[in-house]
């Protein structure tokens, strides 16, 4: 693993993202700012309320807060729904990021009792939310669901979602985390999407390429109760401006792109589900980013992509996740770094894989 992850930094042009995650992020970032404009302190200052309220605006809220991370503004969101509600259960999906990446911060901080919805392998549906033997009183909704491969329900199926759900005084709760790279697939604005919830949380440094930084939007009062949750957390550090510039101006950058990354993402997916012993999930992206399944053992197929990243100069990726003895896998998003490859030495490079795959057959 050592030598994939090695060819894979190596290699001059990479499938994925937007580049490598320099400090030259930050300094692109700050070189259109005037050297004189003042730094946010403790969460007040123009620089970071403008840019809040930008926000709250995009995605059709009363108002927005910039957090320092994902992770604290949605462990709070949940506690205060929860505060608010009848119980302390929250429902999402069993491989969401707040079960199997945060180290249960949800249940050890909040007390907060979590139902895990559906199945791992799919999708959660609304037959799944109908038979909960318990009330909840909030619903945490990922789009796309990243896990298995950023699926995403269809935009009928979440408007039943959260009608059910407001018929039923039960809060929803969008985990938007990536929710830039849902807009080409539905084909609607972010404020038409978040309008099926009463919270969302979005990421600036995921599908965008910020340093990192977050907002959570909602109403007026939910704002005012996170924000003195976000200070109980430690959030309000004395100076966030380096993230939130770094947010603002990757938005701009790339907000308009998101249709491109996705047209980008059906052909480069196309071309694994035409080499033998791999197929993508989804076979057919619905967002900018998706998994690629391999039908053999993680060493070998380390063992084949490492040569050929080190011959071809194109970085497929730097790891491989296992799924039993014979299956392994690795998440691509695309981004502005796809572009830079001529397009004959790509599809060159999956000629040479699929050859490859062949052989070891």
């Amino acid at each position: 693993m050592d030598e994939l992850k090695k060819s894979w930094k190596e290699a001059k042009y990479k499938l994925g993202n937007h580049g490598d995650r320099t400090i030259d992020v930050l300094k692109q970032a700050l070189t259109a700012v005037d050297d004189k404009e003042e730094s946010d302190i403790y969460g007040t200052g123009t620089v970071i309320e403008d840019f809040q309220e930008k926000m709250a605006k995009v995605l059709g809220k009363e108002a927005a807060v910039f957090f320092p991370s994902g992770t604290m503004a949605q462990q709070i969101v949940l506690r205060i729904w929860t505060d608010h509600g009848k119980n302390n259960r929250v429902a999402y999906h069993p491989l969401s990021h707040l079960e199997i990446h945060e180290e249960g911060g949800v249940k050890e901080l909040h007390h907060i009792q979590t139902v895990l919805l559906g199945e791992a392998d799919r999708l959660f549906t609304l037959n799944d939310l109908k038979q909960l033997e318990e009330p909840i009183t909030c619903l945490l909704v990922e789009l796309p669901q990243r896990e298995i491969g950023g699926q995403l329900p269809t935009f009928e199926e979440l408007k039943e979602i959260s009608q059910f759900c407001r018929e039923n005084e039960i809060k929803v709760h969008l985990d938007g985390a990536r929710l830039w790279e849902c807009l080409p697939y539905y084909n609607k604005t972010a404020a038409e999407i978040c309008s099926l919830f009463d919270s969302v949380y979005v990421s600036f440094y995921k599908g965008l390429g910020g340093i990192a930084g977050a907002i959570l939007a909602g109403d007026q009062s939910l704002i005012d109760e996170s924000k003195i949750w976000k200070r109980r957390h430690g959030g309000d550090l004395i100076s966030l401006y380096p993230y939130v510039l770094s947010s603002d101006y990757y938005y701009e950058q790339r907000i308009g792109k998101m249709a491109d990354y996705y047209n980008s993402a059906k052909r480069v997916a196309e071309q694994f589900n035409l080499c033998e012993g791999i197929e993508t999930i989804p076979r057919k992206p619905v967002t900018n980013m998706f998994h690629v399944h391999f039908s053999k053992p993680k060493t070998e197929v380390a063992a084949i992509l490492t040569t050929l990243q080190q011959e071809t100069s194109i970085g497929f990726t730097g790891m491989l996740k296992n799924h039993g003895d014979s299956v392994c896998s690795f998440e691509l998003s695309l981004g502005d770094a796809f572009d830079k490859i001529p397009e004959k030495d790509w599809l060159a490079a999956f000629q040479e894989l699929n050859k490859r795959m062949n052989l070891s057959s």
